[in-house]
This record gives C-alpha cells, structure tokens and sequence, in this order.
C-alpha cells in the first residue's frame, strides 16, 4: 500500500467518523479501493485512479468557495448538461486533493487557489454511456478549495458556463443536484 493510498483510507476513517450517517457511502469506496489498494496492481484496467478502469474509478472535485465563504463556483458542464461542482478524474494521481486542485484551476482559470482541510464530501454517482465509453461509476472524493483576492473566471471547453452561487440558496433550492444541496449545507453547518 502507497503512502497516498493509506492516506485516502485514513481520510475514509475520518470521514466516516464525522458523517456516520454517509457510512454506506464511505463503504462504497472502501471496497472500490478493497485489496488491490498496493502497488502489486499495475494493470490500467484494474485500477481505480485510472479512467480506464470501467467498472469504476476515483474523481476528484472541489467546492470552491469564493474568500468569504458565500459563495461557491459552479460549471454548467458540457457533457453532463447539468450545474455542478468542478473537477475530474485522478488520471493516475493517486494525491486526489492535488488533483481536486488541479481541476479547480484549469477549469476556472482562476489562480491563487489554496486546498482547506481534508476530505469535506464523497458522492458515488452513475455517468452515462457516451460515444465509445459505456455506463460507469465514479467515485468523486470532494475538497474544499478557497479563491484569491481574483474572482474573474475563464469559461473552459468542458462547460458551458461557470457562475458564482449563492451557497445559501443552493442549500435551499430543490431543483439544484442533490449532492450540491448536500455540500451547501454541510458548509454551512460548519460556517
């Protein structure tokens, strides 16, 4: 087992202690991550921080909140034709807060970003069959990234649009994704 390997399982620990009630979910990627977790796999296909792996693999994305903390940038998403979180796949980075990051910043064009603590949400979600690549799971493990002082985002290919969002009215508004609604009001549990 990696040092980023025991680290992400440290964190599902955490996680669950801090959410017992998302404990079903917390197994979910507990047995996607299940015995293989060491370097003997090396198999693209059988590895879950890999996109190849369609049975299912690890995202990661970020709640990217602006600097005081109302409001959070969202992408209206190409592909998915929905409002959500930014982020992506692990690609093989088995650090998925750096990748969490990394997806914060190529797809808001933003810099000056910071990553804030540790695991803040997990959500297992379906994507549909595209093109060649049939239905899957991902897996997305979900941080909390801060803006800078800079606020003025650049639209990238991958979505439509990107906007700022009242956290509170995402929190309270039944037609936004449920994992959205969810991660509003975690953070202002928190605030």
């Amino acid at each position: 087992m990696t040092f980023d390997d025991r680290h992400l399982a440290d964190q599902l620990l955490e996680y669950r202690r801090r959410w017992p009630s998302e404990s079903e979910v917390v197994a979910q990627f507990e047995d996607l991550l299940g015995p293989r977790a060491d370097d003997a796999c090396d198999v693209v296909a059988d590895d879950p921080y890999r996109r190849e792996r369609l049975a299912g693999h690890l995202t990661a994305s970020s709640w990217l909140v602006d600097q005081g903390g109302a409001r959070v940038l969202l992408t209206h998403h190409r592909k998915l034709d929905r409002w959500l979180q930014l982020g992506g796949h692990a690609d093989g980075d088995r650090d998925l807060s750096r990748v969490a990051l990394r997806e914060a910043e190529e797809e808001s064009g933003l810099a000056g970003l910071t990553l804030e603590g540790d695991l803040f949400d997990l959500d297992r979600h379906w994507i549909p069959a595209r093109a060649e690549v049939p239905g899957h799971w991902h897996y997305d493990m979900r941080y909390v990234v801060r803006a800078g002082a800079r606020e003025d985002f650049v639209v990238s290919a991958e979505s439509h649009d990107l906007a700022w969002r009242d956290i509170d009215a995402i929190a309270d508004d039944p037609d936004a994704d449920p994992s959205l609604r969810r991660m509003a009001r975690k953070w202002l549990r928190q605030a």
